[in-house]
């Protein structure tokens, strides 16, 4: 199984920046694609980036692109999204995930394990 945590959420005005990362346990953490999704209070959970097993390959939500970056560091079990220019509507739960393949997904059904979640809360 993998465990997954997610610190480095908060508070933020609109134009600033944060970057949550996503600690994995485990030893198998290089093989698999790993995405981060976020959940509004009374939306969708709506994908926002992915990336696949060695970094070379991302994919963001049009929503962020330009302003969330996602990499990894596998060496540190750890996957980063830095979000720059932040928007009160990206005000949010973020949650960090991993596939079951080598490729990362826009489909939340494509993750088989899951992060507990870090608010994140950009005011105007």
């Amino acid at each position: 199984q993998a465990q997954l945590v997610e610190p480095g959420g908060g508070s933020v005005q609109a134009g600033g920046s944060l970057r949550p990362s996503c600690r994995a346990s485990g030893r198998t953490f290089s093989r698999y694609g790993m995405g981060w999704f976020r959940q509004a209070p009374g939306k969708e959970r709506e994908f926002v980036a992915a990336i696949n097993w060695s970094g070379g390959t991302t994919n963001y939500a049009d929503s962020v692109k330009g302003r969330f970056t996602i990499s990894r560091d596998n060496a540190k079990n750890t996957v980063y999204l830095q979000m720059n220019t932040l928007k009160p509507e990206d005000t949010a739960v973020y949650y960090c995930a991993t596939t079951s393949g080598g490729s990362g997904s826009y489909y939340a059904q494509m993750y088989s394990y899951w992060g507990q979640g870090t608010q994140v809360t950009v005011s105007s």
